[in-house]
């Protein structure tokens, strides 16, 4: 991946967080611990990752993860809670803060590796990424796919709200919900992201 392919990050979250997130950032699963969060999150995969650490770094748990594409596995498990739901969009500035560790796949997979960012972008599969589907007639080719369109940012601890330059939602009814939730910044309808097809 160059970086000039990429216009920002993403971070999904229920909607019902995004007031705590206005006021205190998006923490890492430690640091949000006493805020008692919404999670969409999957227990097995965060059963794995509360397991692993990054070499040299810290417990993947301590990271704030942000995602190239949000269009991807997780995205398409949970695309029933669509109206629960936001993409937060991140400043791609965010690569440039100390000790930021770059994933070319899911976190939690034990095929994927770290880099620092932001040259570990180069290690990163942007075809991959930004793909409509992960299907591939080749099981272990399906599987690397879909880990690659789950590759994530690891921020140490917290992304300062100022980050934020606005988010995506899958409906109007969404969009009025996150409205109410005191967001101001740009709301964008965009229903393919969530897998949503009304």
């Amino acid at each position: 991946m160059n970086r000039s392919e990429l216009k920002e990050l993403h971070y999904i979250t229920p909607i019902a967080n995004v007031p705590s997130i206005l006021k205190h950032g998006i923490l890492s699963k430690n640091r949000a611990k006493p805020f008692r969060p919404a999670s969409i999150a999957m227990q097995e995969i965060q059963d794995a990752r509360d397991r692993k650490s990054v070499p040299g770094g810290l417990a993947l748990h301590d990271y704030a993860n942000l995602y190239f594409c949000a269009r991807n596995p997780m995205m398409y498990k949970r695309q029933a809670q669509h109206l629960e739901i936001c993409v937060l969009r991140l400043s791609t500035d965010v690569l440039d803060l100390p000790n930021v560790v770059i994933a070319d796949g899911n976190a939690a997979s034990q095929y994927t590796a770290f880099w620092p960012s932001p040259s570990g972008l180069s290690k990163v599969n942007s075809e991959w990424v930004f793909a409509e589907y992960w299907t591939d007639p080749n099981q272990i080719t399906r599987w690397r796919k879909a880990a690659a369109k789950c590759a994530e940012v690891l921020i140490p601890h917290r992304v300062r709200a100022d980050s934020i330059t606005g988010a995506y939602v899958s409906t109007e009814r969404s969009r009025a919900t996150l409205g109410d939730q005191g967001f101001t910044r740009a709301i964008a309808v965009d229903a393919h992201l969530f897998f949503f097809r009304g």
